[in-house]
């Protein structure tokens, strides 16, 4: 994990709207290489829409979003060139049922980057030993559990070599004895000063991998602090209250 570094995305003021109603109202951020960012919030806050709007997922409709000096609110964006530096990982996997895992990962760096097969099949077997798959190159989704699969859909994002991952309530579809092996690959990656946006509900987990952490509420942001402050003495009321229910509900 670092605490500084060159700013790799620089969130200024963007808002969202779905019809009449407003989801994200302002949010300002910037996002240093190699710092690990951990957005807590309640659930219909607007976290995962954040999320979604730094990958090209969802448009803007007001501020900019810039990654490393290029602004990317404008309408002739190559998103597809953009998501090659700024991967996302999402709660369903979205693995292909028809395609064993080896050619999941080596998707994109094969039709999108173009990389020759041998190379990438090589950095995806790295990638799936560090993570304790490689054995399981051959296999197709339905022969894992969702631990795994979620470990693979990690391997593929970082098989195409961003500068940044977003990773949206990974664990939430998980069953609780699973989502500590996602949770380690995640430790791992901060350890290795990975930049990362990470959307969670774990809290544990979120003070022990955040540089800084990030809370929303109703759209907007409304605490940013260090882990130690922020789970210690937050500074609103509301980060307070939304902790106090954590602590209720794990009691």
């Amino acid at each position: 994990m670092a605490n500084s570094g060159d700013t790799l995305l620089e969130i200024r003021g963007i808002s969202k709207f779905f019809g009449g109603r407003q989801v994200l109202d302002g949010i300002e951020l910037q996002v240093r290489q190699g710092e690990v960012i951990v957005v807590l919030g309640p659930s219909g806050c607007g976290k995962s829409t954040f999320l979604r709007c730094l990958n090209g997922l969802e448009p803007i409709q007001g501020g900019a979003i810039q990654y490393r000096g290029q602004n990317l609110a404008g309408a002739d964006v190559n998103w597809r060139e953009v998501r090659q530096h700024i991967g996302m990982v999402f709660q369903n996997y979205d693995l292909f049922p028809h395609m064993t895992v080896a050619d999941n990962i080596l998707l994109g760096p094969l039709k999108v980057q173009r990389r020759e097969r041998a190379e990438a099949l090589e950095q995806a077997e790295q990638l799936l030993e560090r993570v304790g798959l490689l054995d399981r190159k051959h296999d197709y989704p339905r022969q894992l559990s969702g631990g795994q699969k979620q470990r693979i859909a990690i391997v593929r994002a970082l098989c195409m070599n961003p500068d940044i991952i977003l990773f949206d309530e990974v664990t939430a579809s998980l069953d609780p004895e699973m989502v500590r092996e996602v949770l380690d690959v995640i430790l791992g990656l901060a350890k290795q000063g990975m930049t990362m946006i990470i959307v969670t509900h774990e809290m544990g987990f979120a003070q022990s991998v955040g540089d800084r952490i990030v809370f929303m509420d109703q759209g907007r942001i409304c605490e940013i602090a260090a882990p130690g402050q922020f789970f210690t003495k937050p500074a609103t009321e509301r980060a307070q209250h939304f902790l106090n229910i954590f602590h209720y509900n794990k009691l």
